[in-house]
């Protein structure tokens, strides 16, 4: 670990140094230096794509545009990066020991060379997600699109119907891709297809983009809009949809794995960093993920040979997942029994922080266009603390899943997981650079670390979840590397991750879809765990009877989302601080 701190922030001592009132008076001028390069990335970001304000609830002069994915597009916004991150090397980070513009200086140079970095896997060019791809995407900001005066409406009309020509441009990507030798898998083209066509709707008012018309009820606006998703919309969604299957599903590879891919493995190294801000080997992160697995199925045969009188993997598993009290009846039951555990995981982990954000976190089934299309239970985070982010269930599959099951994913996304850590960070006084910066390994490896608390705090009403919330962590690090690197089949990867009993071998074949379209992101959520987990157990060994629980959250979430070597300087520099005390 010391040697990626030294290779991501190229500035151990300074990051490593306490952030005490009686250290060094920071150097102004860098300070000031930082803060106006981070200034200038937030205002490059917003420019490049103004919808990005939706999510961190930053202005923007305009809503009447998308991103621009143009090749042109996309080279202005790296020369940009480049210019920046040229401007930000030449500032040293130890004059700004002591100083809160050192935790800007380590995310803002993350966040460049990461960006950097990814352009060698020409993504824009193999874009086919059933994930996070543009149509569910435009969904999205359809339903969080400004409206309620004349000039508003006259924006959103113009951005909407500019999005034949966005279609197009993603069209003109993917054949650029496949001149070059890149595509998606054939089995995520599947996935798109009955999204996009799911999308389409002879009557307007059942689109998902009708859900305009439902935040303004102009019937001018409604009846223009009427126009738009008639005349402009349903044909791009229709055009890109056709091409997909008519022209780009025959020439698309049958592989799942970046190595299929021209500068694959250098592709799924840069996309390891992105996701955990660790610039490591990914055979590291494969040997650390097999290692880490071993001890926890070590932990699960035991308890196996308490509840069960077994200690056999396979009977473990089975005696969990077939248990009637381990199971529901109907969707709604699952539903419910999340929406309750929820509630109950907040009352229960309250008294392990130091305050708890007031925003509402709503639960509700996935939209009508992705259920039964492989998109994973998630969160959906609002920047304005007066509305309610969402947690969406993939509550179609509740015949495979089980109460244990459920009870972790819904400390996951909500208490005390990703709501708390991202209203937590939204409900914090902060930088604009704080709002808009994020990476994978700090909110899911929040997320992950706060199954095990919710254990620690009694919110799991069953002996299950504590069985099956050891037998899937870390498997990421290893199938994800399987897959892209090792060469692992689709049923390899099936079986390994049907093993944990977490999924099973039908919901396996989703995840591998998803391991292929976001490639080293599965890895992040035990990166991420991995280190809160060995901070804590350092700090606990440093300050012995004096540790404070609620103190050492408040440190790991004050600064919101930062790469993991700068939460380990902060740390250890809080654990120095509290010895001195």
């Amino acid at each position: 670990m010391k040697t990626v701190f030294l290779t991501v922030l190229a500035a151990t001592a300074a990051l490593s140094a306490p952030l005490a009132a009686s250290a060094a008076e920071p150097a102004k001028g860098a300070a000031a230096d930082v803060e106006a390069l981070a200034d200038a990335w937030v205002k490059l970001q917003l420019q490049t794509d103004p919808t990005v304000s939706y999510f961190s609830g930053l202005p923007v002069p305009s809503h009447d545009r998308f991103v621009d994915r143009s090749p042109a597009g996309l080279a202005a916004y790296e020369k940009s990066e480049d210019d920046l991150l040229a401007k930000l090397t030449r500032i040293d980070a130890r004059a700004l020991a002591g100083s809160p513009s050192l935790v800007t200086y380590a995310g803002l140079k993350e966040q460049l060379e990461a960006g950097r970095d990814m352009r060698v896997c020409h993504a824009e060019w193999w874009g086919v997600n059933h994930m996070f791809g543009w149509h569910t995407g435009m969904a999205r900001i359809a339903a969080l699109q400004p409206l309620g005066t004349d000039d508003l409406r006259a924006q959103a009309l113009r951005r909407w119907g500019s999005l034949p020509a966005f279609a197009d441009t993603e069209i003109a990507n993917l054949k650029t891709g496949l001149t070059h030798g890149y595509s998606a898998p054939k089995s995520v083209v599947d996935r798109v297809v009955k999204q996009v066509d799911g999308m389409i709707a002879a009557d307007p008012e059942k689109s998902p983009f009708w859900v305009l018309a439902t935040h303004d009820t102009d019937p001018a606006f409604q009846a223009a809009l009427r126009q738009v998703i008639t005349d402009k919309i349903n044909p791009a969604l229709k055009r890109y949809s056709d091409y997909l299957a008519k022209e780009y599903r025959p020439q698309a590879r049958e592989t799942l794995g970046l190595s299929a891919l021209p500068d694959g493995v250098p592709c799924y190294r840069a996309f390891l960093r992105s996701y955990t801000t660790l610039d490591r080997d990914p055979k590291a992160v494969f040997e650390l993920g097999q290692k880490t697995v071993a001890a926890n199925l070590a932990t699960v045969k035991a308890m196996g040979q308490k509840l069960y009188g077994s200690g056999d993997l396979a009977t473990i598993v089975a005696k969990t997942r077939e248990a009637p009290d381990n199971r529901f009846v109907s969707e709604e039951e699952l539903i419910a029994y999340t929406r309750a555990t929820v509630d109950a995981a907040r009352a229960k982990t309250a008294v392990l922080f130091e305050r708890m954000p007031p925003q509402v976190m709503e639960v509700k089934p996935m939209e009508s266009y992705q259920r039964g299309t492989g998109v994973s239970s998630h969160y959906e985070a609002s920047p304005d603390m007066a509305k309610t982010a969402t947690y969406r269930i993939q509550s179609e599959n509740w015949q495979g899943e089980t109460r244990g099951g459920a009870a972790i994913t819904a400390v996951h996304e909500g208490w005390p997981g990703h709501h708390m850590q991202i209203a937590t960070a939204y409900s914090t006084p902060s930088n604009d650079f704080t709002r808009m910066s994020f990476n994978s390994a700090f909110v899911e490896g929040w997320a992950r670390y706060s199954e095990a608390l919710s254990e620690e705090a009694g919110v799991y009403d069953n002996p299950y979840a504590a069985i099956s919330r050891r037998l899937w962590p870390a498997r990421g690090m290893v199938v994800d590397p399987g897959v892209h690197l090792y060469g692992w089949s689709r049923e390899q990867a099936a079986r390994y991750m049907a093993e944990s009993g977490r999924f099973t071998y039908e919901e396996s074949l989703d995840t591998i879809d998803r391991i292929a379209v976001l490639p080293g992101q599965l890895t992040a959520y035990d990166s991420g765990a991995l280190e809160i987990f060995a901070l804590r157990k350092q700090a606990e060994a440093a300050l012995g009877p004096k540790f404070d629980l609620k103190a050492f959250h408040q440190v790991v979430l004050k600064d919101g989302v930062v790469p993991l070597p700068a939460l380990r300087a902060s740390v250890e520099a809080w654990i120095a601080e509290q010895r001195k005390k």
